[in-house]
């Protein structure tokens, strides 16, 4: 039997399938090679490049400090972020956030108040929160006017604030400008609250304002302007008698009792507060005579209804106290120990005598100890 023929064609495919495998590992170890060879050069090139860039062009988001120069910049709004936009636009920081960042982490920060300040330029964030925080940066002044006060304590603390003489509020005092209702002249107008008084504020812009602020209060309660001076009147009265919340509110129902008429004393106020006013006095100096003294307007023991004109500088409290006294059939009250501020209230006249010897005699006590402790001083000197 004869042997077969070789299959010529089954040997080619054979020979042409292994050169195609031979080719795609081939390209494979390519690949791989080419994909390492990326990596090794962009590896290579990150390292490298960096040789080449300007530090300069990075940026920056917070200052090295410590800061150069100084810069004046004024803080309305006391947030973070707007103080942060102040700040960055007058180049005391770098970045608005890097000042919130800072901020968020001084406990202290929320004690930043708005107001002009004196800063230097190109300062860590962390270092402009410290220095909001110094009173030694503050370019204003704060004029801080407590409730009560009469114009003469206000007049010598602008002039002390402020660096110029009583004498130069006093003139100034005729540059402001009164508004609807005020008839009295302007004790009672300049609102007792702190402000911020700017570098180049004038004292007759500082008065303007406190009286301005004053009709912004009033106008808030919508108060009608031809009412404005007879509710300051009262509330001014009610503002030195007594210093609790609630017992404001009943001093303001008396005095309305009062002026409506009580059965015993009239119209008469008899307030010392007013007589005190009027005298230029404490009123643990009055006597017994300066209750009957004519001589001043202002003492409602001997003239009936409210006073000419505010005695002082009424709170807010005071003002919403007059506004709205409770409901009471009260016509008498006593302060019977002025340290502690008790007072008592009654609608009998009887009561209300054994309420002014409690204080009679509470206050002969306080004199006395007033009295040894002057004497006691004296030797110390003299020791």
């Amino acid at each position: 039997m004869d042997s077969p023929e070789p299959d010529d064609a089954g040997a080619d495919d054979r020979s042409e399938s292994t050169r195609r495998d031979h080719l795609r590992r081939n390209l494979a170890v390519l690949g791989v090679l080419v994909v390492a060879l990326a990596l090794l050069i962009g590896g290579a090139w990150r390292l490298v490049l960096p040789m080449f860039d300007d530090p300069s062009d990075d940026p920056i988001t917070d200052y090295p400090g410590p800061g150069t120069g100084s810069v004046a910049v004024v803080i309305s709004d006391a947030e973070p972020a707007a103080i942060g936009d102040v700040l960055r636009t007058a180049d005391v920081v770098a970045t608005a956030e890097a000042f919130i960042d800072a901020y968020e982490a001084n406990p202290d920060a929320t004690g930043i108040q708005a107001g002009s300040y004196t800063l230097p330029q190109q300062m860590r964030a962390s270092d402009a929160v410290a220095a909001l925080l110094d009173p030694a940066n503050r370019a204003d002044r704060t004029l801080t006017i407590p409730p009560g006060w009469r114009e003469t304590q206000i007049v010598a603390k602008i002039a002390e604030v402020m660096g110029v003489s009583t004498a130069d509020v006093r003139e100034a005092l005729d540059e402001v400008e009164l508004p609807e209702g005020a008839s009295g002249g302007i004790e009672g107008w300049l609102f007792a609250e702190a402000y911020s008084i700017a570098p180049d504020e004038t004292v007759d812009q500082v008065l303007q304002r406190m009286v301005d602020r004053t009709v912004e209060v009033l106008d808030s309660y919508d108060v009608d302007p031809a009412d404005r001076e007879n509710l300051l009147i009262r509330a001014s009265i009610v503002e030195a008698e007594v210093t609790d919340p609630e017992d404001r509110g009943r001093v303001a129902r008396v005095l309305s009792n009062r002026l409506n008429g009580c059965a015993d004393v009239g119209p008469l106020l008899q307030m010392n507060s007013t007589v005190a006013y009027g005298l230029d006095k404490a009123v643990t100096d009055l006597t017994l005579a300066d209750l009957s003294d004519d001589s001043t307007p202002y003492n409602t023991y001997v003239f009936e209804g409210l006073p000419p004109a505010p005695i002082n500088s009424p709170s807010a409290t005071s003002i919403e106290a007059a506004l709205e006294p409770p409901a009471g059939d009260w016509c008498y009250f006593v302060t019977v120990n002025l340290e502690t501020g008790e007072t008592v209230f009654t609608d009998d006249p009887v009561e209300h005598e054994q309420n002014r010897a409690r204080y009679r005699e509470w206050l002969e006590e306080w004199r006395q100890e007033q009295s040894a402790g002057a004497d006691d001083a004296t030797a110390d000197e003299e020791g």
